[in-house]
């Protein structure tokens, strides 16, 4: 009998143990119309660390602001990491926003790539990013123009993955935004900042938004816009708009 109770316990335990977390104030009524919450958005690090090993390290630690973390990293040779499971929430993005998404950590999927920030993304890294992205957007229902760097979420706060990310190949691989190259020019009266806006940016230091937008688009850091500027961002603009939380 000793026995028996002992199992039945350990069996109570167990069917516990998976249950979903439930409100002792309420009746539990289960309804089976639900699933699991998921992420709308793909944010691309870079890791500034020395080796996947160390970043592997940081990872699961922290660094000199806390702890942080990843859903997935990418070593320069292409090996591929997962750190966190899709569905939770990983702690990579930080203060920031992408158009309504006040909350970026709750509402995205992070992927670390282990670069130190001057170098350029290996070739092997990059086709092992554009299959997760294919991997992710399609499993995960995520649109595939909803991929952004961190430098775009948080202007002045972040430059990664920086100016040498080759955001062009991703878009040609079908991720991301990038401007038609026979985009006409833009139009008389047309607003660079609403359009900014309009792709997601935040606008509370148009200085530090108008370089994240030109490291990414320019490959350089200049804070003022030119013809050219005007002409990516109507074409831009022409995409899809930025997902809402």
């Amino acid at each position: 009998m000793r026995t028996l109770l002992l199992a039945s316990c350990i069996a109570l335990l167990a069917a516990c143990s998976h249950a979903p977390p439930r409100n002792p104030m309420a009746q539990w009524v289960e309804s089976p119309n639900h699933d699991a919450r998921r992420p709308t958005l793909i944010v691309v690090h870079y890791t500034e660390q020395d080796s996947a090993a160390q970043s592997l390290h940081t990872l699961r630690t922290g660094n000199r602001f806390g702890p942080v973390s990843a859903h997935y990293l990418i070593g320069a040779d292409g090996t591929l990491y997962q750190l966190v499971a899709d569905e939770r929430r990983a702690w990579h993005a930080g203060a920031g926003s992408w158009g309504t998404i006040s909350d970026v950590n709750s509402a995205s999927i992070g992927i670390e790539l282990d670069n130190d920030g001057q170098s350029p993304f290996a070739d092997a890294q990059i086709d092992a990013l554009i299959a997760l992205l294919d991997d992710l957007t399609t499993r995960l229902r995520i649109p595939r123009t909803h991929v952004i760097g961190h430098s775009d979420l948080a202007p002045g706060r972040k430059v990664d993955p920086g100016p040498l990310f080759p955001w062009q190949r991703l878009a040609e691989a079908g991720f991301g935004v990038w401007p038609d190259a026979d985009a006409p020019p833009a139009p008389e009266g047309f607003d660079p900042l609403l359009a900014l806006r309009l792709l997601g940016y935040p606008l509370d230091n148009p200085a530090a938004t108008i370089r994240s937008y030109r490291m990414r688009f320019r490959g350089d850091s200049a804070d003022t816009l030119d013809a050219e500027d005007l002409r990516i961002l109507h074409a831009l603009t022409r995409h899809e708009p930025v997902p809402a939380r």
